[in-house]
């Protein structure tokens, strides 16, 4: 029974009925050990009805195996792995070992698991309890939290208990508790992880019982005034409240006694009865404190002469009892007491006899609990074990079991290496501070090692990069000698605006022999010196149809940026992240999510690059990208802007600002100052919009960045010739043609059409810009501005056709400001229609939008869910939504329907 639990049973009970109804959640159980948790999670397994149940515990002896746990849960519906699309199917089967090969991207494997989830949550629903998370291994809790706050179209309710590192309340003074001493508490649980981070999950505090609830707990045995004293020196603990009362004579129960000064608490609570046990037991009992595997455990026995004989007597002790194939503690308390109970000698004993019954991956790590010292053997089988879990995705596991390597590595060079390597796979699953710190220790010791301390230079300066300084990443990354790591600080300099060493990267790198990086690098240094790096960009980019690396479409893509051509560098974007998708790319989606978003955002899909920039914003902040972070929060903006949500806007571009200003990003922190620019510039507000275009161009490093100030020239130049500066705008686009003389794309030639046409009397241009478009969002833009001209010359009946396409195009595309301006000039040219009614297109949400456009372009629901990392049922329930919403009843009415045009857009130096 449990007392005192509405609070909470209330929560559990709205997220299991959500989740029967189809809007699936997660919840975490947030407490301190003995508080009740798992009592709560016992009571929502038995009360979940027809819903199939997981479930899985957390355990101290495994929390550093990767995939434990997830392999304990998802067992039993292996069955269902089939349903998966392939790239997911695979990542789930070589983290569970049921393949040799594995993706080792951990984003593909999450994704996995969620579909998976999502397959067994059929036909009734799923519960899945998560005891003591905590101790989840790392790979396995990663994996579960990304499912976790990616629950609400499934018909998934997920309960994580995790323990606080607040301890039992056991020994506290009774005159502390009165006020006459601070109140003292003992250590938390020998080993208890505080990394583990559940943020973004909905969370319920479980703390002591109420007086009332620990009294009636207590039950008539126990005075009143006795009652009252325990839950003041317990804090309502009920493991405390009962342990504690275990110990008392009949007269401190009945109050005729003063109670025990301090009260008993944490092992000492466990403590007595696990000294009470025989030798052999106490042996045995060691042994499972740490190993769970029932069978090491009997085997282990059977070689220390205990026998099964010690094993009932942990069972008739209650503290431990055997649980399928595991030996589990009563409470994650008896097994610290049992581990207290003995010395380190008899810890290193234990850990030896396991090692040499035990295989795999587990010996490895008890051959470590069983060193003494530094010992190579040890740490050469830690590392063949991080390597393991590092191809399976679990890369948190694989830096915890390389620290421990290095730390029994005699060799200073060695040791520096696997402190590298932790580092990496540290960055790799999410923990940017970790990573950091072990590189440091491993440039400490990397010594005379040249080649190594220039490729610890080179992890520096790329996280750095990502979710640091890019100046500082510059500065490491410009000392490097090889062309990889030039590639890396032409990429570096990019990002933070400075053009100077841009070129002279390009030049070093032009010492290089010819090939596809030394190209694009040289060549993109030379665009920006004097405009003759066409050639090797064009050498480059004709070596396109041999990429396979998603890292060498998004090079392809700066090549074609860097040449002018919008439109080739956004075919090459899509393409990087179409790779990205399915072949997992260790980590890096988020980053190539930045420029997936751009172009379907230049292409006019807001709705799409907008679901595409919240997915990336998610995924950045899980993998601890924070640079990464502000190019999604930027484009979000400029997103608003094209909407005309001002306050969305400064919002997203202020926060952008708030990480790309410091971290010296420029490249992100011009697209922030961009969105407020457009912002102004679809509201009408040109002057305004004039002074943020030329601050844009003038501003310096870290402030801006060579692409956006191209990118941005023909708003630029629209604001200015809006604004009344001609001189302005001329000068502007004087720059605008020196970049795209070498551009041969149509695209390219319709935007220096269109610019020229806005300092021209003449409509011809504006006309030959249309004729040219490929993009139909721009010429839209260009039909506007034309119109415009046609009308003010007093031809309305020219000006009506393209005012009037371009205000469809712009409601399409959610384009507010834009498509009131061309509402109003169409009336002003004489047609008095009310504005036109919103698509029935509208009606779905961004990610609706995205299925609707990928079924339209023939593909199924598996291969979708592998496009947009989402389960197959996850996207058959989204169309569920969307016929009703549409009005139609099946795919091919859908296809029918919906026609989104793939429009070309600028690639990966975008804004």
């Amino acid at each position: 029974m449990l007392y005192g639990r509405t609070t909470e049973i209330t929560a559990i009970d709205a997220v299991i009925s959500r989740a029967r109804d189809g809007a699936g959640g997660a919840l975490v159980l947030r407490g301190e050990a003995g508080v009740g948790k798992t009592a709560l999670l016992d009571l929502a397994a038995s009360g979940g009805g027809a819903m199939r149940v997981l479930r899985t515990t957390g355990v101290e002896p495994e929390s550093d195996l990767a995939f434990a746990a997830l392999h304990q849960l998802l067992w039993p519906v292996t069955g269902l792995l089939d349903a998966l699309p392939e790239p997911q199917r695979a990542a789930v089967r070589g983290a569970l070992g049921l393949d040799a090969a594995a993706s080792g991207d951990r984003f593909l494997l999450a994704a996995g698991v969620l579909s998976l989830l999502a397959e067994a949550a059929a036909p009734d629903g799923l519960l899945c309890v998560i005891d003591d998370f905590q101790w989840v291994d790392r790979a396995s809790a990663d994996a579960l939290l990304f499912a976790a706050r990616r629950l609400g179209a499934e018909r998934i309710a997920m309960l994580l208990a995790v323990r606080d590192d607040t301890p039992v309340t056991g020994t506290a003074s009774l005159k502390g508790a009165r006020g006459d001493a601070p109140v003292t508490g003992t250590a938390s649980v020998k080993g208890a992880r505080g990394d583990v981070s559940v943020k973004g999950v909905p969370s319920v505090d479980v703390g002591g019982l109420a007086e009332p609830a620990a009294a009636e707990l207590l039950g008539d045995a126990v005075h009143a005034s006795v009652k009252r004293d325990l839950v003041a020196l317990t804090g309502g603990n009920p493991l405390a409240l009962r342990e504690t009362a275990r110990f008392l004579t009949s007269a401190q129960l009945a109050g005729r006694e003063p109670l025990p000064d301090p009260l008993p608490g944490g092992a000492q609570l466990f403590g007595e009865r696990v000294a009470a046990l025989s030798e052999a037991a106490r042996q045995v009992a060691l042994v499972a404190a740490v190993e769970g595997d029932l069978d090491l455990v009997l085997r282990a026995a059977d070689r220390l002469g205990a026998g099964r004989a010690a094993l009932h007597e942990l069972e008739a002790a209650g503290l431990a009892a055997v649980s399928g194939a595991r030996v589990r503690f009563g409470h994650p308390l008896v097994r610290s007491a049992v581990y207290e109970a003995a010395t380190p000698a008899h810890h290193r004993a234990a850990h030896a006899l396991l090692a040499e019954l035990a295989d795999g991956d587990r010996r490895a790590w008890h051959l470590a609990g069983a060193a003494l010292g530094q010992d190579e053997t040890v740490a050469a089988a830690l590392t063949r074990t991080a390597a393991r879990a590092r191809d399976r995705g679990g890369y948190g596991d694989a830096a915890t079991a390389l620290v421990r390597a290095a730390e029994l590595t005699p060799a200073a060079l060695t040791r520096a290496e696997r402190l590298k390597d932790a580092a990496v796979a540290a960055w790799l699953a999410g923990r940017p501070g970790q990573a950091e710190s072990l590189l440091a220790e491993a440039r400490e010791h990397a010594g005379a090692g040249a080649a190594l301390a220039m490729e610890i230079a080179q992890l520096r300066g790329r996280f750095e990069l990502n979710s640091g300084s890019a100046a500082e990443a510059l500065r490491v990354l410009a000392a490097g000698e090889t062309l990889e790591m030039l590639a890396d600080a032409s990429e570096a300099a990019s990002y933070v605006g400075d053009t100077a060493a841009i070129v002279e990267i390009g030049r070093r790198a032009a010492a290089f022999p010819e090939g596809f990086l030394r190209d694009v690098v040289t060549g993109i240094g030379a665009m920006l010196a004097d405009g003759s790096g066409h050639g090797p960009l064009r050498r480059a980019l004709a070596r396109a149809g041999e990429l396979e690396e998603a890292a060498e479409f998004m090079w392809a893509a700066a090549a074609a940026s860097y040449l002018g051509e919008a439109d080739l560098s956004a075919e090459l974007v899509e393409r990087a992240g179409r790779v990205a998708r399915v072949s997992g790319m260790v980590g890096q989606l988020p980053v190539v999510l930045e420029f997936v978003a751009t172009a379907e955002r230049l292409a006019g899909r807001l709705a799409q690059s907008r679901a595409v920039s919240e997915e990336g914003l998610e995924l950045a902040k899980e993998a601890g990208y924070r640079n990464t972070e502000a190019a999604h929060l930027a484009n979000l903006a400029v997103l608003a802007a094209l909407r005309g949500e001002e306050a969305a806007c400064e919002r997203h571009a202020r926060e952008a600002l708030a990480i790309a200003v410091p971290h010296r990003v420029g490249m992100r922190a011009g697209v922030a100052s961009y969105a407020l620019a457009m912002l102004d510039l679809g509201l009408g507000r040109h002057a305004a919009a004039h002074d943020r275009f030329s601050a844009i161009a003038a501003a310096g490093p870290g402030l801006s960045n060579p692409t956006v100030v191209w990118r941005s020239t023909p708003d630029r130049i629209e604001a200015a010739v809006g604004a009344g500066d001609p001189d302005g705008a001329r000068a502007a686009l004087a720059a605008y043609e020196r970049w795209s003389a070498h551009a041969e794309t149509a695209e390219s030639r319709a935007l220096l059409a269109r610019c020229r046409g806005l300092l021209s009397p003449d409509a011809e241009p504006l006309e030959e810009a249309l004729r040219l478009h490929a993009n139909p969002f721009e010429a839209a833009r260009t039909a506007l501005l034309l119109g415009e001209r046609l009308r003010r010359a007093h031809r309305p009946g020219e000006a009506r056709a393209h005012l009037r396409g371009a205000l469809e195009t712009f409601q399409r595309a959610g384009a507010e400001p834009w498509a009131r301006r061309a509402h109003g000039e169409l009336r002003a040219a004489g047609e008095s229609a009310p504005s036109a009614p919103a698509t029935v297109l509208d009606a779905l949400t961004p990610q609706e939008l995205r299925i609707a456009g990928l079924v339209a372009d023939g593909l199924s629901s598996k291969q979708i869910a592998a496009r947009l990392f989402l389960s197959p049922r996850t996207v058959e329930y989204h169309l569920y939504k969307i016929y009703p919403k549409l009005g139609i009843g099946s795919r091919t009415d859908l296809v029918r329907l919906v026609v989104l045009q793939k429009a070309p857009a600028s690639g990966q130096d975008m804004l």
